[in-house]
């Protein structure tokens, strides 16, 4: 089942599969990116409850997402994706860092970027948190701008 809702970065399409968020996806959408769609549904409990809360996340009313969550992914990217989550809203973390929490060495960086980059449920699961070591912002894959103007709102949400 999935969804779409506006947001400032364009429209999401929220993607579930049983009973949990398996992919959100930044607009223009793919067809067929190997995982099943199945029919829209704007009502699915679940659905209904990740669009509340991108649309208050967005709206700066919420920090911290309460959804469940199942991303497909290789072992390495999911214990990445798992440490992301611990980047709180308004912090960000190098490739390096998250490398660090994963107890590698900085030359882990470059499979850490990888990973963040394949991350199925961006938002939810923070990969716009993560910098170049030096503060830049570096790649995502929905765009700079959309990266750019994701830590801008967590930044203005914070003052």
């Amino acid at each position: 089942m999935w969804t779409v809702i506006d947001s400032p970065i364009g429209e999401l399409r929220i993607v579930e599969h049983a009973g949990a968020i398996t992919a959100i996806e930044f607009t223009p959408f793919r067809p067929g990116v190997g995982r099943p769609l199945g029919d829209r549904d704007d009502q699915h409990p679940v659905l209904a409850e990740a669009a509340r809360q991108l649309t208050a996340y967005f709206a700066r009313d919420l920090k911290e997402f309460d959804l469940p969550l199942a991303p497909q992914g290789t072992d390495f990217q999911k214990r990445v994706w798992d440490v992301l989550l611990g980047v709180g809203f308004g912090e960000t973390a190098s490739y390096g860092e998250v490398a660090h929490r994963l107890g590698m060495t900085n030359a882990a960086s470059r499979a850490v970027g990888l990973a963040n980059g394949r991350n199925p449920i961006p938002i939810v699961i923070p990969c716009h948190r993560v910098i170049g070591a030096n503060g830049t912002l570096t790649g995502y894959a929905g765009g700079l701008e959309r990266k750019q103007t994701l830590l801008s709102l967590e930044q203005d949400a914070l003052f």
